[in-house]
């Protein structure tokens, strides 16, 4: 079997616990406004690899990775579900902890019998959630949020780890209601192991300008740390908050 990648990097260290091999899947079904990996959207392009050629990658770095594992990152790894459950299966076997890093967007309630099945090799999954409320969620990356939600519900039922990660947008998505909002979700799953909040930042221009893609944010100017230490405080007030209803 072969998939797409885009590019692999070998000591990750924002993508998972300790240093990691992550692999970039080619293709994304959805637009993120924000997204500073255009180059990745594409479905059929990018590097056509196996998982032997993915481990022997590994393999020349191993050494330096007994902290950390593999993380599939994108693009999304779930729009090739068969590969990504190879590569997983590939790596469980070696005894090497993998991290699903997703979107959740293909999740589908209805039929989870596949990612079920990737799932069972799945050691951590680092999810984003732009956005609590549907309707602005769809505006911001083209679809809603209602199967993400599901998603994130469905990991803390069969007791995935999680990681939830937030990209706060001056003026988009730094609305403190939504994001204390976004709090109390999260106070409900129990399988809650780390949240990451990233100020967004517009290092990917000139990717865009490249690609003759027009840039969704051009008057938006990136976001302090310290802005975005203040918004993750008001996620976690909305997770006590919660918590305390519970």
């Amino acid at each position: 079997m072969k998939g797409y990648i885009h590019s692999t990097e070998s000591f990750g260290t924002v993508d998972g616990p300790g240093i990691r091999f992550v692999v970039f899947f080619q293709g994304c079904p959805i637009r993120c406004q924000y997204c500073h990996n255009p180059d990745t959207w594409e479905f059929g392009k990018g590097r056509e690899v196996t998982v032997n050629e993915l481990m022997a990658e590994y393999d020349t770095c191993k050494e330096f990775l007994k902290s950390g594992g593999i993380t599939a990152t994108g693009g999304e790894p779930l729009s090739q579900p068969d590969f990504l459950l190879e590569l997983f299966k590939e790596a469980k076997s070696k005894g090497i902890h993998t991290c699903l890093d997703t979107s959740g967007a293909v999740y589908n309630p209805n039929n989870t019998e596949k990612i079920d099945e990737i799932l069972k090799y799945t050691d951590l999954v680092m999810l984003d959630i732009k956005h609590i409320d549907s309707d602005f969620h769809k505006s911001l990356t083209g679809v809603g949020n209602e199967n993400i939600l599901l998603f994130a519900e469905h990991l803390r039922d069969i007791n995935i780890p999680v990681w939830i990660r937030r990209v706060v947008v001056p003026n988009l998505t730094d609305d403190e209601q939504e994001l204390f909002r976004l709090g109390e979700f999260l106070s409900t799953l129990t399988n809650l192991k780390a949240l990451d909040v990233l100020p967004y930042h517009d290092m990917a221009k000139e990717k865009y300008k490249k690609l003759g893609i027009e840039y969704p944010l051009p008057y938006t100017p990136p976001m302090s740390k310290e802005d975005a230490i203040k918004a993750r405080d008001i996620i976690m007030s909305g997770l006590k908050s919660g918590l305390k209803t519970l």
